[in-house]
């Protein structure tokens, strides 16, 4: 049996190492290293997947929001309203703009925030929204969207887990994760669903006006070059990478299907123990497991659980141990919570296992096997 990773990128490489070392290659021939043909490109694809009207490359998912939040005009002191149980990139961009983070809580059972939640914390001063679909499984977009109408709020989804996600509204409408709030933004980060050798990220919309304002911000803030129209930044999606991408673009399927695979062999074996919670699936939209997590009873001790798990090899981890309203970071910034009891709670009991393309049937039999030891002893 192979080493068990959390993520295995180096069997995924070699799968398709041809393909990526020729796209490669003829960058570092032509030395078109910044703004490449490959970037264009990968707009264009990645666009065409997601059926999105416009898409905009940026350096990173961090980027991705912080261009997201300048180009629709967010000023200092306005309120978005963000879960508290996300990585905290999500909600220390909202600090970094002088912007207030109101968090809420989230499902306990989809770990996705609540609608509920959202409505009840509007003020005269929220202007956004930030869902994030968190391990791989979309939001209920279609009350938030609702949400968002009735009070005018704009919605910038954080897709970086769930790229390739699908949504199916009320009335049959089908929709990417990414496509359906104002805009969208996702990471490349080399361990994501799509993720390239580096660092990378992207925006959507459907909304040609908004799409031009993001570019602007990404571009030092330039209609044109050396004419700056507002305040950006710098953040680019390089060549190589775009190339990269394009490859695995073509693979997120084929990707998607195996960890879906590899998440209902877990299932299967996990169902019945009634000490684990698997992954709830709602039916109205395709998780695609960035991460498979898993919920413990209280009589468990989920410390002891993953020392047990790493004593025989098998890595395990706690995604996130301190949610985003109880870190120091934001000790000295202005921010509001209401309730947040099922974020506590779920902070305090659940665990990942492995999840990623590359995962054999032997390595998941005896990663189940290790845990329903842990349990039943």
């Amino acid at each position: 049996m192979k080493k068990i990773q959390m993520v295995d990128l180096v069997s995924q490489y070699e799968k398709i190492k041809p393909q990526v070392q020729s796209a490669i290659n003829t960058i570092l021939d032509k030395a078109q290293f910044i703004n490449g043909p490959d970037v264009e490109s990968f707009k264009t694809e990645l666009g065409d997947y997601l059926g999105a009207a416009h898409v905009v490359p940026c350096a990173n998912g961090t980027d991705a929001l912080q261009i997201a939040m300048m180009a629709l005009g967010l000023k200092p002191g306005d309120e978005v309203i963000t879960p508290s149980y996300t990585y905290i990139a999500t909600t220390e961009v909202i600090g970094l703009l002088g912007l207030k983070p109101v968090f809420v809580d989230c499902e306990k059972d989809t770990f996705n925030i609540s609608p509920k939640a959202i409505e009840a914390a509007i003020t005269s001063k929220t202007k956004a929204i930030v869902p994030v679909h968190l391990y791989g499984q979309s939001c209920d977009m279609e009350a938030i969207m609702a949400i968002a109408e009735k009070y005018d709020l704009k919605v910038i989804e954080d897709n970086a887990q769930a790229i390739g996600s699908d949504y199916t509204f009320s009335d049959g409408t089908k929709k990417k994760t990414g496509t359906i709030g104002h805009v969208g933004c996702t990471s490349f980060f080399p361990s994501k669903n799509l993720g390239c050798y580096g660092d990378g990220g992207a925006l959507c919309t459907q909304d040609e006006q908004l799409a031009e304002k993001l570019a602007m911000v990404a571009n030092h803030g330039q209609s044109k070059r050396y004419y700056h129209d507002m305040v950006g930044c710098n953040s680019r999606l390089d060549s190589i990478q775009a190339a990269v991408l394009r490859i695995k673009l073509n693979l997120l399927d084929e990707y998607i299907d195996a960890r879906r695979e590899a998440a209902d062999y877990y299932d299967s074996r996990f169902k019945n123990i009634d000490a684990l919670t698997i992954p709830y699936r709602a039916q109205n939209t395709k998780h695609v497991f960035h991460q498979y997590t898993l919920q413990l009873t209280d009589d468990v001790n989920r410390d002891e659980l993953v020392a047990f798990l790493g004593k025989k090899d098998i890595p395990a981890m706690i995604y996130y141990p301190v949610p985003a309203h109880a870190q120091k970071m934001f000790a000295t910034i202005e921010t509001s919570s209401g309730k947040l009891e099922n974020t506590d709670w779920l902070t305090s009991r659940v665990f990942s296992l492995p999840m990623h393309t590359e995962l054999e049937k032997d390595q998941l039999q005896y990663i189940c096997d290790a845990v329903i030891e842990f349990i039943e002893q």
